[in-house]
């Protein structure tokens, strides 16, 4: 027998929040989805678009809720736990940020088995709204974090709800998300916010583009997202980070000796080993 979620706050409903709001809708369709934002405009969109049915500027309003999505950046993600009181034992609070270790520790423990630390991998580099898919969880990974300090119910919850909406669900510790995250998520933004302002640095930015085919494009793509949301995802995860960059930086030292030395038996070996990741993804 299924949980009944008849009542959804979703606080941001840009990318992640409303996309979330739009497969639950899917999955749930009798559920009731109260939207929370401080952006007035994406509040407009969300009842256009059908992602909330209802907005409150007020955070009490989703005290009563049966399942509260926190889809937004994570240093708020962690303010605004802050401002939750005691809560029904039956309330499930489910954040999307894409740090853990800080967030769960920041809990405060009157609401901690309420509380399911998650990270779905996926998303796009558009924000707002707008840019919300129905099928943006469907396929993909979602980690749960620390889930034996939250309460049966709400693990049962989050389970079902995630498994529901087509996903693969992995368990680890925060700390352990947050090294891995480092390596597959938050550096491949580093490195892509590097690529584009290497580019646009140079005297004739437009003509470097105008030859830019599929590997630049890839590339570069997730530059566009939101530093909003990635400024805090580095403050938070910044030691990590700062090891996933030095690794890079040494391959990339490689890479440098061999061309300078016109080594290219050593490149082609050492672009070879680099092949075998896609034998593994």
């Amino acid at each position: 027998m299924k949980i009944e979620i008849e009542k959804v706050g979703i606080v941001g409903l840009g990318l992640m929040g409303g996309s979330f709001a739009l497969a639950l809708k899917k999955i749930r369709p009798g559920c009731k989805i109260v939207g929370y934002d401080h952006n007035d405009q994406h509040c407009i969109e969300a009842l256009e678009l059908g992602i909330a049915d209802k907005i409150t500027d007020e955070l009490a309003d989703l005290y009563e809720m049966d399942l509260v999505i926190l889809a937004i950046p994570v240093d708020a993600i962690i303010s605004i736990l802050g401002k939750f009181e005691a809560l029904s034992p039956r309330t499930t609070i489910i954040d999307l940020g894409s740090t853990k270790k800080l967030i769960v520790e920041s809990v405060p423990q009157s609401i901690r088995e309420n509380f399911i630390a998650s990270h779905p991998m996926t998303g796009t580099e558009k924000f707002g709204p707008s840019a919300a898919l129905p099928d943006l969880y469907r396929g993909k990974v979602v980690v749960l974090c620390n889930i034996e300090d939250s309460g049966e119910m709400q693990r049962k919850t989050a389970k079902e709800i995630f498994s529901d909406m087509g996903m693969k669900i992995f368990y680890m510790d925060a700390a352990e998300h947050d090294r891995h995250a480092a390596f597959i998520s938050h550096m491949p933004h580093a490195l892509s916010y590097s690529l584009a302002n290497a580019v646009m640095g140079q005297e004739n930015p437009r003509d470097i583009i105008a030859l830019a085919g599929g590997g630049f494009r890839d590339m570069s793509r997730i530059a566009k997202s939101s530093p909003n949301m990635w400024i805090d995802v580095f403050r938070q995860n910044r030691d990590n980070l700062m090891k996933a960059i030095e690794s890079f930086k040494e391959e990339l030292d490689r890479c440098e000796k061999m061309v300078e030395e016109e080594d290219w038996k050593r490149l082609y070996d050492w672009m070879k080993r680099a092949n075998v990741l896609h034998e593994i993804l």
